[in-house]
């Protein structure tokens, strides 16, 4: 799939979470600031509170700054995405837990001189302006392609389904075979993925942990947690568990793994 070409965008190799004092120019600095906003306003606060991102995400950076691309429309970044290799066999018993195991077994096989053999895409955002424009197709079939020029020989991804928030007490393994007449998922994101060629392999039931005091999750999520219980939080594919004896708050998400090739 090549550029629509009334946007006349270019894709930048480029670490997309690159720190700006990692970056060597201001103009490049200023394109990650960007990408970062691109980002954000797509996923809800508490999402950026996981630990796990933080203690490794430096390192992915550094390590794979060639599965991590932005798309810019007249030099301002519209879209991006990002992936890790990692070593998988190819079943499911092996697949990382979801979205955290994935970056943990991509850095640490990284240092343990373990040789990949897959990409995992990690997140796709689409700044709002550019919806509907097929964007997040052309930044997963870049990172697919670029897998492929590498020897890699599987493609999967830990979706964070774009619907599941609708419907956070049904279970990933219901949600995800919920579908429309036509035999697609009910799910926008999904959809973009089976379209692709992707298939749908299992849950992944522990894909990323955020935990936190419960005033941070009232500060995160603009909500009141007045007594000890799980509670629907906005934004969150599963329900939230807040404890104000132990002063914590835990949400374990679902996402789903899928398999491209």
């Amino acid at each position: 799939m090549g550029l629509p070409e009334q946007l006349r965008c270019v894709l930048l190799e480029t670490p997309i979470f690159c720190r700006r004092g990692d970056c060597g120019s201001r103009r490049s600095a200023q394109l990650h600031d960007a990408a970062a906003v691109v980002f954000r306003e797509r996923w809800p606060e508490f999402v950026f509170h996981d630990d796990v991102p933080k203690r490794y995400m430096g390192r992915a950076e550094e390590y794979f700054a060639r599965y991590d691309i932005m798309v810019l429309d007249g030099g301002s970044v519209v879209a991006g995405g990002w992936g890790v290799p990692m070593a998988w066999d190819g079943s499911a018993a092996d697949l990382p837990s979801g979205y955290d195991d994935a970056l943990i077994r991509a850095v640490d096989g990284r240092e343990a001189g373990i040789e990949p053999t897959s990409l995992s895409f990690m997140a796709v955002a689409v700044g709002s302006s550019h919806d509907r424009r097929g964007m997040a197709g052309l930044v997963l079939e870049e990172l697919a392609r670029r897998a492929c020029s590498d020897g890699l020989r599987h493609v999967v991804a830990p979706l964070r389904p774009t619907w599941k928030h609708r419907y956070p007490m049904v279970s990933m393994a219901e949600y995800a075979g919920w579908s429309r007449p036509d035999g697609l998922s009910i799910d926008p994101w999904i959809r973009t993925h089976q379209r692709m060629g992707a298939r749908v392999l299992c849950p992944a039931l522990r894909s990323m942990v955020v935990e936190g005091t419960v005033a941070e999750w009232e500060s995160w999520t603009g909500m009141v947690f007045p007594v000890t219980r799980e509670y629907v939080v906005p934004g969150a594919l599963n329900l939230v568990l807040i404890d104000r004896e132990r002063d914590r708050g835990v949400y374990v998400e679902e996402n789903l793994w899928v398999q491209h090739r």
